[in-house]
């Protein structure tokens, strides 16, 4: 079993917004560049291979709180919202009601128009799985709440119906181990943050 730690990137004004990003390349805030220059990642990521999502709120966390090199993995990318990006949760419930709510109740299978399912991104990122888990060496993986969580269902075995299993605190790592066939075991959600 090979060490993988999740970490999410810092806030942007979307984030502030509530709007759904998905693959919408923002950047990150003032006030998230501003909080993450507050804290440098966790110990346990230090001496890890890091790989980030494509995306510039990734990188731009990566640099505030990384090492100096890191790799770009496509894979990390957000799940893609297609149709929705740019919206809320809460103005697409308003628009398409019961629809809305009986998608979401699909859990992993969630899908928005134009987009991509929890159960995709895994899809997805099984082969990269598989080769963290084979090469043995640890990995910090910078990217999205979309993905952790479906890396969360997974390690967890949850469906992404009703309650997740852990609450996540995205100011901190979330660690796993993988191993070489892409199978997850949570270790420890929430390893803070070390403030500067």
């Amino acid at each position: 079993m090979t060490l993988l730690a999740f970490i999410r990137h810092g806030r942007t004004g979307w984030n502030a917004e509530k709007r759904i990003q998905g693959r919408t390349d923002i950047p990150l805030s003032d006030a998230g560049r501003a909080e993450l220059r507050g804290f440098r990642a966790p110990a346990i990521t230090r001496d890890t291979d890091w790989h980030v999502s494509p995306l510039t709120r990734a990188v731009e966390t990566a640099r505030l709180i990384g090492p100096d090199l890191f790799r770009i993995e496509p894979r990390l990318i957000e799940m893609g919202w297609g149709d929705w990006e740019g919206e809320t949760l809460q103005s697409l419930r308003d628009r398409y009601g019961a629809q809305m709510l009986a998608n979401e109740a699909r859990g992993r299978d969630f899908c928005p128009p134009g987009g991509e399912s929890p159960r995709d991104v895994l899809r997805r990122m099984h082969d990269w799985f598989c080769a963290v888990g084979a090469a043995g060496r640890p990995v910090t993986a910078l990217c999205h709440k979309g993905v952790i969580r479906a890396v969360l269902s997974h390690a967890y075995d949850w469906d992404m119906t009703g309650p997740a299993p852990v609450q996540l605190d995205w100011n901190a790592a979330h660690i796993f181990e993988v191993d070489a066939q892409g199978r997850l075991r949570p270790v420890e959600m929430n390893h803070p943050f070390e403030a500067v």
